[in-house]
């Protein structure tokens, strides 16, 4: 299986809720991790692009 195309500044829906209540992420870094930041409450963290793929629901695209 290939590995999922996403890019820096896209925003990703997640399946559960972070507790503050948001689902929406903005991808601040790929590769072999990813990089995540909460769009409610600024909250940074890192997933492994296995476990990114796995608890994600839907990406919203860029335009550009």
């Amino acid at each position: 299986m290939s590995p999922l195309e996403v890019r820096v500044g896209e925003v990703a829906r997640m399946k559960k809720e972070h507790p503050c209540g948001s689902f929406e992420w903005e991808i601040t870094r790929t590769g072999a991790d990813i990089g995540l930041k909460c769009l409610k409450c600024g909250r940074k963290i890192m997933l492994s692009r296995e476990d990114f793929e796995r608890r994600l629901k839907d990406i919203r695209k860029v335009s550009g």
